[in-house]
């Protein structure tokens, strides 16, 4: 007969329930935990990463050299890449996290009851977080960083793309964090390449308490409608840049080539391009000229074609499949609108409410705008490309939440918590 205490917790359990299982248990040691130990766990995580850089860039080639043999796109192989630089950036970040303050513990609202009850809702951790994203080997830092600033385990399912630089990261992490004295499974791989594992995540409710998808509209998709666990759902970025007839041309064209072509492999990248009327001819034919030279091609409607011809532009006609498109690359669609109402009705109709811009010298424009667009974020003269929890001062972000329950926009600390209250009597009884 086999006793009890011969009997493992894991007997019986798949490699992806195992992985849960143990990080359940490193949530409840991370929730009580104070600030410091977190910071030095994540002061730690930034050192190894700088002092690993050479195992960490050379583990990301071998997916750089897959993802070439497969055909895969530029825009596709730039979020794949990582370089000495990029990852002192993400060490960078991963320290600003850590000089962030800790959500846990913070009183949301109190009071003290008639009765003399005290009450306090106060920030907790939400416990288990898995991420189920594409390409980007970044995410994997920025969600272990955030996750354990704000007292969460993580279950981190990337793409096959990336399976060896999110290997070799997470050993790093690992290894960070288990030396900081805090438990090293806070920080786990979800097991397997196939679909199959990303299946059993999504439906490992009871386990995991929330998953948070990142990536094209197609796994988005599938996570939120397959998933039986709770999931914030991100969204893609089909974001435009608007330039209303009151504007000043020379900051117009400035912010549409930054939100277009400083970055265009990102989802804060500007896709679309729309144009008051009664500043097209001012505008075009300068905009047109400076996104040829940063190597843009437009797909533009019948006004916008019309104003290409005295210029360098690249240009194409627009289809009804242009206004949707999330590019990722050095592609923009572009068209002339009648009104701020048109541009307006426009956004509304094909935006996957990421991000939209205005530039404008008029308030009552500007006001007018911010109020009428319904995005998670709405910029008035600035690029979309502040759309960032770095940029927001967050130090990174788990994802850009693009639904209205919990969280919306660029999601931080504060976002990875939930509440619980807590009530103190004096032998009060109901």
């Amino acid at each position: 007969m086999t006793s009890l205490s011969s009997v493992s917790p894991y007997d019986n359990m798949s490699p992806v329930a195992q992985v849960a299982y143990r990080a359940r248990a490193a949530a409840a040691d991370l929730a009580p935990l104070p600030r410091s130990a977190k910071d030095d766990a994540l002061l730690a995580i930034a050192d190894a990463l700088e002092v690993r850089t050479s195992e960490i860039v050379e583990a990301n080639a071998e997916d750089i050299a897959r993802a070439r043999e497969a055909g895969t796109s530029e825009a596709i192989i730039d979020r794949l890449t990582l370089n000495p630089e990029r990852v002192r950036a993400i060490a960078a970040d991963v320290r600003d996290v850590a000089a962030l303050p800790d959500p846990v513990g913070e009183v949301v609202r109190g009071s003290t009851l008639p009765n003399g009850i005290d009450l306090r809702q106060v920030r907790v951790p939400l416990g288990v977080v898995g991420i189920i994203y594409e390409a980007r080997p970044n995410v994997t830092v920025d969600a272990a960083a955030l996750c354990l600033k704000s007292g969460n385990a993580v279950l981190l399912r990337g793409s096959s793309s990336a399976y060896s630089s999110n290997t070799a990261l997470v050993r790093v992490i690992r290894d960070a964090v288990g030396g900081s004295g805090l438990p090293a499974d806070a920080v786990q791989l979800v097991p397997g390449e196939s679909r199959d594992s990303v299946r059993e995540l999504m439906r490992a409710r009871g386990m995991v308490d929330v998953l948070i998808p990142r990536g094209g509209a197609s796994l988005i998709r599938t996570v939120v409608e397959e998933s039986t666990v709770p999931v914030i759902e991100t969204g893609t970025g089909n974001c435009h840049v608007y330039v209303d007839a009151e504007t000043d041309i020379d900051m117009a064209v400035e912010i549409l080539i930054n939100s277009k072509a400083q970055r265009p492999s990102v989802c804060n990248a500007a896709e679309t391009l729309l144009v008051h009327k009664d500043v097209a001819a001012a505008f075009l034919p300068r905009a047109l000229d400076a996104l040829a030279e940063a190597g843009v091609t437009v797909h533009g409607d019948e006004r916008v074609v019309e104003y290409a011809d005295a210029t360098k532009a690249t240009i194409v006609p627009a289809t009804a499949e242009d206004w949707e498109t999330e590019y990722l690359s050095y592609d923009i669609a572009a068209a002339v609108v009648e009104s701020l109402e048109a541009a307006v009705a426009h956004i509304r109709l094909w935006s996957s409410g990421h991000t939209e811009a205005i530039v404008t010298t008029s308030q009552a424009a500007a006001r007018k705008f911010t109020q009428l667009v319904d995005s998670t974020t709405v910029a008035v003269n600035a690029s979309t490309r502040f759309t960032d929890g770095g940029q927001f001062g967050f130090g990174a972000e788990i994802g850009i939440s693009t639904q209205k329950l919990h969280a919306r926009g660029p999601m931080g600390l504060p976002e990875l918590t939930s509440t619980k209250y807590i009530v103190t009597g004096d032998g009060h009884i109901r």
